[in-house]
């Protein structure tokens, strides 16, 4: 089942239930995802192309969440919360701490790399090996501690 279905039959369940919270982040994601598919030019848009736009909504919403938690606007960063964990249940398991660590202390090693100044080097090859995986900021910091040492 496509992206568009599964969050179709999600919203028809979130609209019988009542459930304001997932409604609107189904509602974003269906959004989004028509507009990718009425911006490009073949009107369809691939599994890939599905997380980045899933990862791309979530970024947006982490980015909102933080300014409204500085401006103590706390009724607006419980709806960010919430639209947050209504679109990361569509994307793959994120990696994170020792895991990812491995993975990126693997990819140092293959791409040869021994200090700061091969980080694109590295970020090249991890950005593509982890899509979806993990976001670009978690692999730059992780990428940073690992060179520097």
């Amino acid at each position: 089942m496509s992206l568009e279905q599964n969050i179709m039959a999600k919203m028809k369940d979130a609209m019988k239930a009542k459930d304001e919270a997932s409604l609107r982040g189904l509602r974003a994601i269906k959004a989004a995802i028509l507009l990718a598919k009425t911006s490009g030019g073949s009107g369809e848009i691939t599994a890939d192309d599905e997380i980045k736009l899933l990862q791309k909504l979530v970024k947006q919403r982490k980015d909102s969440l933080e300014i409204f938690q500085q401006q103590n606007r706390t009724d607006l960063a419980q709806k960010e919360q919430e639209e947050i964990a209504v679109i990361e249940q569509f994307l793959p398991k994120q990696l994170e701490g020792e895991e990812l660590k491995a993975i990126i202390a693997e990819i140092v090693a293959q791409v040869g790399a021994t200090s700061a100044a091969d980080m694109g080097k590295v970020m090249g090859v991890a950005s593509k090996q982890l899509a979806g995986q993990a976001d670009g900021k978690t692999i730059s910091a992780v990428v940073k501690e690992l060179l520097s040492k």
